[in-house]
């Protein structure tokens, strides 16, 4: 299969748009995206196996190269890549961080890769986590001179933070800086605090590879994927330069490329106002979504924007077509206004010509699918609460246990309150799990369904509040999640309800 090539000879200079000045390439989506990095770090180990050289590569951690890690296995496993000669050095790891902790970077390397090639344990270098203070910036030098004494990077692969930090280079980090201890920003951790079951768990410190530890690597590919990204990576490939977001120095590196899926690209200016930079077929989709961001640039309400403000920011061919920006502003606001309802399941007896939702039937029956126990209520709580107030069917699925997210201590205390009202064998052996667990263990059986039990009577008191009957509540567990680990099983068919 050929994917689209990233390695683009221009990598670094001004792309098509005259506001871009870093390199990149937009996917359908981030599985392409990362089977095409994949392919290219495959090339290059291939390519130094060849000249029997070291292949030294700049891993990254967090959610965004994990499909690319999945497509290096897969080639491993089913195209007999080799990482026989491959050196590894990780960008970063929380400070303190046993490597044991699920939390760790080592604990994620070795899940989503290292367990599944055939790398020497030797050669993986991956920031320790316990080094003591009044020893760490000795550490930090020799991670650095490691890392030099290899020959310095092939190729290194990062991610980017709400930030704009790489690696844990957060706002404030000069362009010359090298591995070293850092404290992290306060977005960074919030970022974090799911994982971690509260922000309060989430290390304050870390170390980290430097800027000028990244900008000496021979190539540089970035991974950014949907639309949370989409405004740091623009601020990124089209802002000035800045130490308040670290990855602008990228711009001065001669073969970066940022690999983006169309989400993160959405905002980049080619892709968000292709009106600024290249003729533009004015359709209707087009056509509302520059009247709206042409609102939200001048400040100004639909029904006062000027031929002056439609001429002053490229939008004059819009003019010309379409006559007058009275009658356009006319056209847009009734569009809008015919987009706008309180009743999301549609309102009985009512004109539904212009409305977003059918008036009949009156009572609708509503399925709503929630990944984990509590999406429901944080991504459409308030809709939930309306088509249940108004009288709809609604159903919701919660799709996954969310046990991972249930802390041992709170299931520790749901145990020992069940222990105290009725004493038997399953919670007593519970509770010793609990206590005697190693940081490195999973949990059994036993303790997954506690906590997903937890997760389950947090869904129902929920759902509850909203005047939802129980009967009309259902958990799925799907046995892809129910391993214990971060790392899920792959998709399958096999269903099950409790």
């Amino acid at each position: 299969m050929k994917h689209k090539d990233i390695s683009y000879k221009r990598a670094g200079k001004f792309e098509e748009s005259r506001y871009e000045k870093i390199h990149n390439v937009v996917f359908d989506n981030s599985i392409i995206a990362s089977i095409a990095v994949a392919e290219e770090i495959s090339n290059l180990i291939k390519s130094k196996q060849k000249t029997n050289e070291k292949c030294i590569i700049g891993l990254a951690t967090g959610s965004s190269p994990i499909a690319v890690y999945n497509e290096l296995i897969r080639l491993h496993n089913e195209e007999k890549l080799s990482f026989h000669n491959v050196i590894t050095f990780n960008l970063d790891e929380y400070l303190p961080m046993h490597k044991k902790d699920i939390q760790s970077y080592y604990y994620f390397m070795h899940e989503h890769l290292f367990n599944h090639i055939d790398i020497l344990p030797e050669n993986i270098h991956i920031p320790d986590g316990t080094v003591s203070n009044d020893v760490l910036y000795q550490y930090c030098v020799d991670y650095e001179l490691k890392i030099r004494d290899t020959g310095g990077l092939d190729y290194q692969l990062l991610g980017i933070g709400r930030t704009g930090h790489i690696g844990f280079n957060e706002p404030g980090s000069h362009l010359n800086s090298g591995t070293r201890s850092i404290t992290l920003d306060h977005l960074t951790r919030s970022d974090a605090a799911a994982s971690f079951q509260g922000i309060e768990n989430v290390p304050r410190k870390a170390i980290t590879m430097g800027i000028g530890t990244v900008m000496a690597a021979k190539r540089i590919v970035l991974l950014g994927w949907g639309q949370h990204k989409s405004q740091i990576i623009k601020e990124t490939i089209e802002g000035d330069i800045s130490s308040e977001v670290p990855a602008t120095y990228l711009q001065n590196h001669q073969n970066t490329t940022f690999v983006l899926d169309n989400e993160a690209g959405g905002a980049l200016t080619r892709n968000k106002t292709s009106w600024l930079v290249k003729p533009s077929v004015w359709n209707e989709e087009l056509k509302s979504k520059a009247i709206v961001w042409l609102c939200e640039k001048t400040n100004k309400s639909i029904l006062k924007l000027t031929d002056k403000d439609y001429n002053d920011n490229s939008m004059s061919s819009l003019l010309a077509e379409q006559g007058k920006s009275y009658n356009l502003n006319i056209e847009m606001f009734n569009k809008l206004q015919h987009t706008i309802t309180g009743w999301p399941g549609g309102k009985p007896n009512s004109d539904d010509l212009k409305r977003p939702e059918r008036s009949t039937p009156a009572k609708k029956r509503v399925l709503i699918f929630s990944p984990h126990p509590d999406d429901d209520v944080i991504s459409m709580g308030g809709t939930l609460d309306r088509l249940i107030e108004q009288g709809h069917e609604v159903h919701v699925a919660y799709q996954t246990s969310g046990n991972i997210a249930v802390s041992d201590q709170e299931a520790l205390k749901f145990a020992e309150v069940s222990n105290s009202l009725n004493n038997n064998k399953i919670n007593t052996g519970i509770i010793n799990d609990l206590v005697n667990k190693n940081i490195d263990s999973i949990d059994t059986k036993d303790i997954r369904n506690l906590k997903g039990l937890i997760r389950r009577s947090e869904s129902l008191a929920a759902t509850r509040s909203l005047k939802l009957n129980d009967k009309n509540v259902y958990f799925l567990n799907l046995p892809f999640y129910e391993t214990g680990k971060i790392k899920k099983n792959k998709l399958s068919e096999k269903i099950f309800l409790l």
